[in-house]
């Protein structure tokens, strides 16, 4: 059994756990109750919202591409970012979106792979900084049970990683990733700006479902949720991001069933997007004219 099986089948199997152990905390009969009742409206609102947040951050990409010379143009830089979602979601066991972007643009730029592999961690990071930083935020208004030191106010920590956040990130950028450095600002900016309408996708699943209280406490547990859905531990975040919101509802204070029902909508919105990427095709060598106009 080779590297790529053996992860797959760990993923596999923790997946499984994971939707095990959610199943086993719901009422499944409510929130089949919850799935049927929810409004198509505002669900395909919140698809839409879904899409242009991750058209916010293909453009974030394609500014760190622009920084190591690839010039794409940004239709082509998003069909190769849709291409890469599908990858990601439905062949967990291969290559891999990144690994495909990597792969495609070397082969064709001929930019070195290093260059390429820090582009794309960069480009996570900066979403996982956008992440952390509005978590931040909602710390200092959503009231939640929890003080992770006695002696100092939840809200004092949170001021304080709040201001540092972005400084140390760009000290990152500086002595990691300094050919990204010029981008710095826009790419954040973008990553902000895709994360906010996220958010907003979130409220209309939230307003699909009937949800009209708590609304920033779910918002809150959904961002924690989108933390632990990049590690890669299981398919797609599968089964991940719905044991965060099951195990939160003690500290925060929201509705398990309704937060499953969320979190499985939301899933089934970010994999539809995904599919998409399987009918996308693109060349990126037709002519030494596309090459230089791309």
């Amino acid at each position: 059994m080779n590297k790529k099986t053996l992860k797959l089948l760990l993923k596999l199997t923790l997946t499984g756990l994971a939707v095990f152990l959610v199943f086993r905390k719901v009422d499944t009969n409510e929130l089949g109750l919850l799935l049927k009742s929810a409004s198509p409206i505002w669900l395909f609102f919140a698809f839409l919202l879904f899409l242009l947040s991750k058209i916010l951050t293909a453009f974030r990409l394609n500014l760190y591409f622009k920084n190591i010379g690839i010039q794409l143009s940004e239709k082509k830089n998003i069909i190769l970012y849709g291409i890469g979602m599908f990858y990601n979601l439905f062949l967990p066991g291969g290559i891999g979106g990144d690994g495909y972007k990597v792969y495609l643009l070397n082969k064709h730029f001929k930019t070195p792979v290093k260059q390429l592999v820090q582009a794309s961690l960069l480009d996570r990071l900066g979403g996982l900084v956008a992440i952390i930083f509005i978590l931040l935020g909602l710390l200092l208004i959503v009231e939640i049970n929890i003080n992770l030191i006695p002696a100092i106010p939840i809200s004092a920590i949170s001021i304080i990683l709040l201001l540092f956040t972005y400084p140390v990130f760009f000290l990152i950028h500086k002595f990691i990733f300094s050919k990204f450095t010029p981008s710095f600002l826009a790419a954040n900016l973008y990553s902000i700006g895709g994360q906010i309408t996220q958010m907003v996708a979130a409220y209309f699943i939230l307003i699909a479902l009937g949800i009209d209280q708590k609304i920033l406490e779910y918002q809150f547990v959904f961002l924690c949720s989108s933390i632990v859905a990049v590690l890669p531990l299981t398919i797609g975040g599968v089964g991940a991001r719905e044991l965060v919101f099951i195990y939160s509802h003690e500290y925060i204070g929201i509705d398990k069933n309704t937060a499953v029902a969320f979190s499985l909508i939301f899933f089934i919105i970010s994999a539809i997007t995904s599919l998409f990427g399987s009918f996308l095709k693109i060349d990126l060598g037709k002519s030494k004219k596309d090459k230089n106009s791309l």
